[in-house]
């Protein structure tokens, strides 16, 4: 009896779950697996570091980054202002040479000036007809001479009202007083550094230089010259730095 007992229990003990043992604090611990976590979702929140793109997509075209030229108040006032002036250096300008109408007889400076000059054509150009002769000697009636030639067009190597380049312009006006002046704008400046005086405050009548193109001072920040092919004889505001020189 004794041993049948020993038997059931060691049969019972044998057929316990492995999975639950106590120390001997009396603690339970067990020895049952459980399976891996679920593996963290991707965070679709996240910003993608790089992305593939195909070398001929079309993304529309380049953008132009151009940004339009605006001109401020400033800018708009002072052209305006330079606008009015150059009015005002015109109608002074025509206002002497009517003035020096008065004094001289016009039959006697058409005579002397002759009645109009030609192109190599034949056709005129310019009636020399309507221009007054200087009456005096001064920078105001180098202005006033020089203003009645307004519109004679630009010709590349012109020395006569035909047309004008700039040299031949200033050389054209400065020979009505005397002044022989060389052919070409260069040997103008050297000419009047010589000749002329060199002047930081320019009055009426001074020759304007600076490399390339020369002019005559009227006043007022303006003046008087021959621009460029397309162009015509015109008083316009002064528009770079020039040196200038005083020869009459």
């Amino acid at each position: 009896m004794v041993i049948a007992v020993v038997a059931l229990c060691t049969t019972c003990i044998a057929l316990a779950p492995a999975a639950t043992a106590a120390d001997a604090s009396g603690v339970v611990s067990s020895e049952r697996s459980f399976p891996k976590a679920a593996a963290a979702r991707k965070n679709l929140l996240k910003e993608s570091t790089s992305t593939d793109v195909e070398q001929d997509s079309n993304w529309g075209g380049i953008e132009s980054l151009d940004v339009p030229k605006t001109k401020s108040q400033a800018e708009k006032d002072a052209e305006a202002k330079a606008q009015q002036e150059a009015a005002a250096a015109a109608a002074a300008a025509a206002a002497a040479a009517q003035a020096g109408s008065s004094s001289a007889s016009r039959s006697g400076n058409r005579s002397s000036l002759g009645a109009s000059t030609t192109t190599g054509t034949g056709a005129s150009s310019f009636d020399l007809g309507s221009v007054e002769a200087p009456t005096s000697s001064n920078g105001s009636a180098v202005v006033s001479y020089a203003a009645q030639f307004q519109g004679v067009p630009y010709v590349y190597g012109g020395t006569t009202p035909s047309g004008f380049d700039c040299s031949g312009f200033t050389q054209y006006v400065y020979a009505a007083f005397g002044i022989s002046l060389p052919r070409v704008d260069n040997q103008q400046r050297v000419w009047a550094q010589s000749n002329g005086t060199k002047v930081s405050n320019p009055q009426p009548g001074d020759l304007m230089w600076r490399s390339g193109h020369v002019g005559i001072y009227v006043g007022n920040n303006m003046m008087i010259h021959a621009p460029r092919p397309g162009k015509s004889v015109s008083i316009v505001p002064v528009y770079a730095s020039f040196e200038y020189y005083r020869i009459i």
